[in-house]
């Protein structure tokens, strides 16, 4: 027996399928203007020509060796919004990261001040796996 769905579910179906395709470069900008934010060092090859350059993720890739090791002398702003990026990235070491900084939960993002919310807003609402 075909049912029709009701029209309403039809619309939500199709509102999610255009987010959803389109997420992937939604994400993408989001990334790169939060390297920018939080400085082209800490991504892809360290350059500023780099971030410039980049077309995709995984030409942004968070340096994990460099983060970790500088984690302690960076403010408490710049410790929390990297490791909030590196948790999309890699959830284990994103999560550490977020530890040593303090964080307990999602209101401690509150911290952060409003572009670098919007960064974190935009990958969580377009995060689709790296």
């Amino acid at each position: 027996m075909n049912q029709l769905l009701p029209a309403d579910v039809v619309d939500q179906i199709i509102r999610e399928d255009r987010h959803f395709a389109a997420a992937p470069d939604a994400f993408f900008k989001a990334w790169k203007r939060g390297a920018e934010i939080a400085g082209p060092e800490w991504f892809g090859d360290g350059t500023r020509e780099g971030l410039e350059q980049a077309t995709s993720k995984w030409d942004l890739r968070p340096n994990m060796l460099l983060l970790n090791d500088a984690l302690g002398v960076l403010s408490s702003g710049q410790r929390m919004f990297l490791s909030a990026m590196v948790s999309y990235y890699n959830s284990r070491e994103g999560g550490a990261m977020l530890k040593r900084c303090g964080f307990e939960g999602l209101s401690d993002l509150g911290g952060l001040d409003l572009e670098r919310r919007k960064v974190i807003a935009d990958l969580t609402l377009n995060y689709n796996g790296w």
